[in-house]
């Protein structure tokens, strides 16, 4: 994990969590290095990823899928935003 970033959840609560920064990285390595800091964590922990491959979207949102991780992705021109909620 790089640093810490700050995680504005749903419910309105900013919480502090750890950045994963994957940006330039190709597959697989963004989903490595989320699993490398989710390993790190409890359940209920939120890590924040930033990529800029688009195949990181599908092989993050089945990863969390099968490992029962929320997550949340948004996507601006230049990079993915993923929030991870360890399950």
């Amino acid at each position: 994990m790089n640093n810490s970033t700050y995680v504005r959840l749903a419910d309105g609560r900013l919480v502090d969590a750890p950045l994963v920064d994957a940006r330039n990285m190709t597959c697989p390595m963004p989903l490595l290095k989320l699993k490398q800091a989710l390993n790190q964590m409890v359940s209920g922990d939120i890590v924040k990823l930033l990529a800029t491959d688009p195949v990181s979207k599908r092989d993050i949102a089945a990863f969390a899928d099968l490992a029962d991780h929320k997550i949340s992705v948004k996507q601006d021109a230049n990079e993915i935003i993923f929030i991870v909620i360890k399950g």
